[in-house]
């Protein structure tokens, strides 16, 4: 998104010393300064209860920013202008009586646009929203950003969001989901709405399913305290998968703009079939990692972990088979995977075309392969469509190759990290890439009566070796219809 930095700010970063502001946060701010998308006078202020002066606060972010950007990216002399934006404040955000301190540092400044990011749990999320408000920090100026997780279930997101809307107005929240900054899945919406050729291809008519894999190599890491209470299901398919999902099945919005974007994709979390009763045991896999090896490395089983309950019943892995009861998308499934300690980390779209009615040429392999558009969200992100051609030498015998467009090679400009894209549209109030609260309750709404379901069934997630593909029923999953994963190179 080209800008032009005429909007001075203040960015407030609850959480300051945390894991998402110092490996996310802090350096898209520094990419955003270094290459001139931040107004001269927009000031950034890291908060966290954490004793520190600014001096040092400065030191040591420095040192710690400077190990997440990429090789060769970080300069003393960019730095240096950096820090002189950057101040911290000590401050407990559970304490109203500490936030006459924040308004203080900020100053009186009407109409000035303030950025509040809570990179914090999200049960201070309504006190935080209060106490700003009880300074006056609560402006039509000022914006909010919550981080997900949005609550444990439709109940508890509709009162953070009752919460929160007593203070800030919903033009003014915004609920990020860093996947819907990535460059690939802007190109997903430029691939189908920018260009004639896909969209007569983009219905039940030519697809004969969709897959969507969001697979991370990493546990829980220090994270098991939060993931055990979380599980796969709350932690990456309620928001990341679901949102992936409605960029791929949405109908194209009459304008690019973010209520005509967002009622497109409710209409299809609304579309979505509800599963219930007995029909969670039949689409829905969930699995939970045990030891293993990867490249000869002994990892431990989940319930090993830190902080984790040694009888936990908690999901690393998910699986399921979706449908979306709508004219375009009628009789597709659509798959969708995520877990932890698998054999690789990927984040994929893949859209599986039917095959051709009658096969007039010779297949170069034993197993026919049908066309097949691959969009890669990482590690790298790409887009490649799987084609059949014919093989060099004699007669007509057929066999795939890739039309392939790498970002990286087609693109020489530094690729933006989602978090440089998605603070700066919050500094400019586009809310396009952010979710709306009728979306969250919608994907909530669909998401507890599986939950409900795994409850009442009482089975414990089917272990699967670390360093695998997962647990084998998620392959069954799909094999009932004549399906697999689709497995590529890292």
């Amino acid at each position: 998104m080209a800008t032009q930095p005429g909007i001075a700010c203040d960015i407030v970063v609850f959480g300051g010393t945390g894991d998402l502001a110092l490996r996310k946060l802090l350096p898209a701010l520094y990419y955003l300064h270094r290459e001139g998308h931040l107004h001269a006078d927009t000031r950034i202020l890291a908060l966290a209860r954490r004793n520190e002066s600014n001096q040092g606060y400065r030191h040591w972010v420095r040192r710690q920013v400077s190990q997440y950007l990429a090789p060769g990216d970080f300069s003393d002399t960019v730095w240096s202008g950096f820090a002189e934006r950057l101040d911290y404040l000590s401050l407990d955000v559970s304490q109203r009586v500490e936030f006459p301190r924040l308004a203080r540092q900020l100053g009186q400044q009407p109409g000035r646009v303030r950025v509040f990011y809570l990179a914090t749990l999200p049960n201070l999320f309504a006190a935080t929203a209060r106490h700003l408000a009880s300074v006056g920090l609560a402006d039509e100026q000022a914006r909010i950003v919550l981080e997900k997780p949005l609550g444990e279930s439709l109940p508890t997101a509709a009162r953070i969001n009752d919460e929160i809307g007593e203070y800030f107005s919903e033009s003014r929240v915004f609920r990020i989901d860093h996947y819907l900054g990535k460059e690939a899945v802007q190109n997903l919406l430029a691939l189908r709405f920018g260009n004639a050729l896909f969209e007569p291809l983009w219905r039940n008519a030519h697809i004969e399913h969709v897959q969507i894999s969001v697979l991370e190599t990493v546990g829980v890491e220090n994270r098991g305290d939060y993931y055990d209470r979380a599980g796969a299901m709350r932690d990456m398919v309620q928001n990341h998968l679901l949102q992936l999902l409605c960029l791929v099945a949405m109908e194209a919005p009459v304008h690019f703009e973010p209520e005509a974007v967002r009622n497109e994709k409710l209409k299809i979390l609304e579309a979505l079939r509800p599963i219930t009763g007995m029909d969670v045991q039949d689409v829905t896999v969930r699995g939970q990692y045990a030891a293993g090896k990867r490249a000869g490395e002994e990892l431990p089983a989940y319930y090993f972990e830190k902080s984790v309950d040694h009888d936990s019943n908690t999901e690393t892995f998910v699986a399921l088979k979706v449908e979306i009861d709508n004219w375009r998308w009628a009789g597709v499934p659509f798959y969708l995977r995520t877990g932890k300690r698998l054999a690789q980390r990927k984040s994929e779209i893949i859209i599986q075309f039917k095959s051709v009615p009658h096969r007039l040429f010779a297949q170069g392999h034993e197993t026919p392969t049908e066309n097949r558009l691959v969009i890669r969200l990482q590690p790298d992100e790409s887009i490649r469509l799987s084609l059949m051609a014919k093989s060099p030498g004699r007669g007509m015998t057929l066999q795939p190759v890739d039309l392939d467009l790498n970002f990286a090679k087609a693109f020489k400009k530094r690729r933006w990290d989602a978090y440089e894209r998605l603070l700066l549209d919050v500094i400019q109030g586009d809310a396009t890439l952010f979710m709306r609260r009728d979306e969250i309750e919608a994907a909530w709404r669909w998401i507890d009566p599986i939950l409900t379901g795994w409850q009442d069934c009482y089975r414990s997630p089917k272990p699967y070796a670390s360093g695998s593909w997962g647990p084998d029923a998620a392959n069954s999953l799909v094999e009932r219809l004549g399906h697999q994963w689709f497995e590529t190179d890292a």
